[in-house]
């Protein structure tokens, strides 16, 4: 049975955060579970950025009780290396933490560790994104066009591992006439999840809880549902 997916607005690693991945930990039934921390999306932003947010994750999760392994990817032949594919494969939960998602969507899209992510997936796996994390496991993801003007908007396929959705992260970071913007540039049949900061949900056969403090706005076409921490909804 596939694992499930745990898509967060922002605020990985961070203490607000601590109980919600704690209770993902538990989830997994293993005394020691195993975490991939994956912190791809940061490199645009340097080195010193990159090895900041595996350390982070590394910290965090390890505080929770976890054995944590840092998969570092860097660049496109990164992600064909067998030694981190192997860590995906092996890994009880694999945290996909923020950055740029065009990026990281760039480095994984064809390779070993994107395979060996959907396997682990199938198998059981939970997989976890943030922010930019977030939006690469959606079925379709979107980019602004800074350079002319941002709208239209740019769509592409994300990995796919939540059919039918995209997300915007750090909803409540956003006027929200933009985020409306957004949501109806999405492609046809896409619902689109606006996820506010220091909150997630956790989605597994079609049925999504929400925790966190603050809510998840629910775009589908021109219509627009909210639901708060210990709500349910069904995609």
């Amino acid at each position: 049975m596939s694992g499930p997916v745990a898509l967060v607005g922002a605020g990985e690693f961070l203490p607000a955060m601590a109980g919600f991945d704690g209770a993902l930990l538990a989830s997994v039934g293993r005394t020691r579970p195993r975490v991939a921390i994956l912190p791809t999306a940061s490199y645009p932003d340097g080195e010193d950025v990159f090895a900041d947010w595996a350390a982070r994750g590394v910290e965090h999760f390890s505080q929770l009780g976890a054995e944590v392994e840092p998969v570092l990817i860097r660049r496109r032949a990164d992600a064909d290396d067998p030694a981190a594919a192997q860590a995906i494969g092996e890994a009880d939960l694999i945290y996909l933490s923020g950055g740029k998602p065009s990026y990281l969507l760039q480095v994984l899209e064809g390779s070993a560790v994107a395979r060996a992510l959907t396997d682990a997936h199938a198998r059981g796996a939970t997989l976890v994104g943030c922010s930019a994390g977030a939006m690469a496991l959606a079925d379709r993801t979107f980019d602004f066009r800074f350079r002319i003007v941002p709208w239209p908007l740019r769509w592409r396929d994300g990995l796919r591992l939540v059919p039918g959705m995209s997300v915007v992260p750090h909803y409540d970071a956003w006027p929200e006439p933009m985020s409306a913007l957004i949501a109806l540039q999405a492609p046809r049949a896409s619902v689109v999840l606006g996820i506010d900061e220091d909150t997630a949900v956790v989605g597994r056969d079609g049925v999504w809880h929400v925790h966190g403090t603050s809510r998840v706005t629910v775009w589908r076409g021109r219509h627009r549902e909210r639901f708060r921490a210990g709500e349910t909804f069904r995609l």
